[in-house]
């Protein structure tokens, strides 16, 4: 499993336009990275600079704010906190 702790921007940056996909207890849902964002300078203390991605999905898909699995063909799988953002889209914040 990815470890969270040890990720930043490169490591999702390659995956921009690549699937994603949630594993949920009835089934799948693909999710497209659509932006890996920075959100500003590094805290104090800290090495990793904030960042966000943000995902797309089908519009009637409507996850709500939880811990998903996530599997990637080349990062593999992961578990991410996820928020809905709009119709469609998630997004999930690295501090």
């Amino acid at each position: 499993m990815l470890e969270l702790e040890n990720v930043d921007r490169t490591t999702f940056a390659p995956c921009v336009g690549q699937t994603f996909e949630a594993v949920l207890t009835d089934g799948r849902v693909p999710l497209t990275l659509a932006e890996v964002r920075p959100l500003g300078a590094a805290r104090p203390g800290t090495t990793r600079e904030p960042f966000a991605l943000v995902f797309h999905c089908e519009p009637t898909v409507r996850l709500p704010q939880h811990i998903y699995r996530l599997e990637h063909a080349t990062l593999g799988e992961m578990e991410i906190f996820l928020v809905p953002v709009a119709a469609g889209q998630c997004e999930a914040v690295f501090s």
